[in-house]
């Protein structure tokens, strides 16, 4: 069936969905977690095969992801499809305000291959819950997740509902000329440019979740020990294929050898070896050449080594890094760590003002001058204090960037209201209305005007 087809066919479907219709959704929420529970192993089989993801690192950075969606929304679905009481002004008296969420109607979500599952499958469940029909192109990139993903839902969900279109660059050029009520992308800045060109000749809303380079700043305030190990943990998880993961390290300078030697050390303790089943390799040929590119072997203070026939990248980290090095000209997305040093903490933050706003940001202090300097000061999409990671585990707390690093949000209540008009509606009564506001007009009538407004 040509995909055209298809999207006519969701347009139709969608036109018969009763908005309210809260048990629809929850039935077909229900039918996608026992799909996902019970092919868990075909899951994990595909993901390994495309970079070597550990049946743990699939369950706690997918699998689990997605399972948490979907029992969040099963809980809260009633609560979130009510219409909403809102105050009404004294001009619209007598009357009652409630503002209404109903379903966009059909959603395209363009999917990431860092994480298949979690990336794709996140915002096709908040777009379902919010009662949208949905066409998912997993990214070709991760082929053996895209196939998978494929499989368990073409043969258990009906087209008109819900459809995972595969291919590459020509298909989702195909699906960027079709007219849909909403387009998700998750991936790389370049592309969410062509994707919001290609949206804005629909006048298509987009929700764009794209990265940046995300710092994490250790100040003379901070706890090493605490800062090394979670920083080590964030940074090479996945091999450093996560767009919320530390791009690069600032450091004050009084630390900065005693920071590198406790960063080495949880690095050795962690044993981020070749086939470690904690560790993964670069998704492809192409990442890896350019990865390796970045390397400048005069920096290079632990790692380096790499193998290019298994596309692996020991950890490696850079120090003597300026602003103007290369690695620092691009978002990384790899298991390279470049550490930069400051001085004094204001003149830092003042620095970071002057570049693109990131997707994440993450401060190790215990000083509250600090902290509130960098909550003020400094704008990124979202972040961690004396963590790193974390927040994107927090349904309540919403998932998106700002500037560059996206546009839109999502997770818990906010993938619903991304996936949702919010249509107000004033209602009045038909008796006891005041002719003020009705020709003719007088200097009379303007006063209590006026006074009401």
């Amino acid at each position: 069936m040509q995909i055209q087809n298809i999207l006519q066919a969701q347009k139709e479907f969608s036109k018969t969905l009763n908005p309210l219709n809260i048990q629809f959704r929850k039935t077909n929420l229900e039918k996608l977690r026992e799909l996902i529970i019970n092919n868990q192993d075909f899951l994990c089989e595909a993901i390994y095969k495309d970079f070597g993801k550990s049946n743990f690192d699939t369950f706690t950075t997918e699998i689990s992801f997605v399972l948490n969606d979907i029992e969040y929304y099963l809980k809260n679905l009633k609560s979130l499809s009510k219409p909403q009481k809102v105050k009404t002004n004294l001009s619209n008296q007598l009357g009652n305000s409630k503002i209404y969420s109903e379903p966009l109607g059909c959603i395209l979500v363009i999917g990431a291959w860092n994480y298949p599952y979690q990336l794709s499958l996140s915002p096709i469940i908040a777009a379902l819950a919010a009662g949208n029909c949905c066409i998912l192109k997993p990214s070709e990139i991760a082929e053996n997740t895209m196939k998978a993903m494929s499989k368990i839902i073409n043969e258990n969900f009906p087209a008109e509902y819900l459809y995972v279109y595969e291919g590459g660059v020509q298909e989702t050029t195909e699906l960027l000329t079709l007219k849909f009520d909403k387009i998700f992308f998750t991936g790389s800045t370049k592309v969410g440019k062509i994707v919001y060109k290609a949206a804005a000749e629909n006048l298509i809303p987009v929700t764009l979740e794209l990265g940046g380079k995300s710092p994490a700043i250790i100040s003379n305030n901070a706890n090493l020990e605490v800062a090394a190990k979670r920083i080590i943990w964030g940074k090479f998880l996945n091999a450093g294929q996560t767009c919320v993961a530390p791009d690069y390290l600032l450091v004050h300078e009084s630390l900065h050898e005693q920071f590198l030697k406790i960063l080495k050390k949880y690095i050795d303790k962690f044993k981020y070896e070749a086939n470690s089943i904690h560790y993964t390799k670069i998704i492809n040929e192409k990442n890896f050449i350019r990865l390796i590119n970045l390397i400048d072997k005069d920096k290079i203070y632990l790692g380096g080594k790499y193998n290019n026939s298994t596309l692996y990248i020991e950890p490696t980290i850079l120090t003597d890094i300026n602003w103007n090095d290369p690695i620092m000209q691009e978002e990384i997305f790899g298991p390279l760590l470049p550490v930069l040093t400051f001085n004094d903490f204001n003149s830092m933050l003042h620095k970071l003002l002057e570049l693109e706003k990131p997707l994440s940001a993450y401060l190790f202090s215990d000083d509250s001058k600090e902290k509130k300097a960098f909550l003020e000061r400094f704008s990124f999409g979202g972040g961690c204090i004396n963590d790193v990671i974390m927040h994107l585990g927090n349904k309540n707390l919403p998932f998106g960037g700002v500037g560059s690093s996206g546009i839109g949000r999502y997770h818990g209540k906010f993938g619903f209201e991304t996936f949702s008009h919010q249509k107000p509606i004033l209602e009045r009564v038909t008796w006891g209305e005041p002719n003020i506001k009705y020709p003719p007009y007088s200097e009379k009538k303007l006063s209590w005007i006026k006074k009401i407004i």
